[in-house]
């Protein structure tokens, strides 16, 4: 299995698939909120996006594309030399294949290119997988948010990673 972790936009052979991580466009969003809906139960609206997209200019976000059709994605804010991942989610079909460890370590690559010296993001206290995948790429515990999610009051587990 070959993978590239250097650049975005690059082709990642998977077995015999050939997936590509590039920006975020308008146009992607119907493909993106099936993915949102797909990953989330507190799925964004397309407004959300639109005003990601359009209007924050500390906004970056990435998919992942296999054969045209868009199976995860994930955007962070860059503010001064920090980011925040905002989200990442990928189809529920093509989980556990590494694509979010991909994905993750692409937008780690590109904050650093814009001079983040740390990144944050929160997660779901009950989300194991989301939890082994961010430690496995360094990040650490650093905070809970009481109450966080909305949907049943789930508490948010923050975390940071020294890029």
């Amino acid at each position: 299995m070959a993978r590239s972790r250097e650049i975005e936009g690059v082709e990642v052979h998977i077995a015999d698939q050939e997936i590509m991580c590039r920006e975020m466009q308008l146009a992607d969003l119907d493909e993106v909120l099936v993915v949102e809906n797909d990953a989330f139960t507190l799925p964004w609206k397309r407004s959300a996006f639109e005003n990601e997209l359009e209007h924050n200019s500390f906004a970056r976000y990435r998919v992942l594309v296999e054969k045209e059709q868009i199976i995860g994605y994930c955007g962070m804010w860059l503010v001064v030399d920090e980011a925040h991942i905002t989200n990442i989610a990928i189809l529920s079909r093509y989980r556990g294949r590494k694509l979010g460890d991909w994905l993750l370590s692409i937008m780690m690559k590109m904050a650093r290119d814009h001079g983040a010296t740390k990144m944050t993001l929160e997660v779901r206290v009950s989300n194991e997988p989301a939890l082994g995948l961010y430690k496995k790429l360094g990040f650490v515990e650093g905070g809970i948010r009481k109450g966080y999610y909305s949907d049943n009051q789930e508490d948010a587990i923050v975390m940071w990673v020294n890029l």
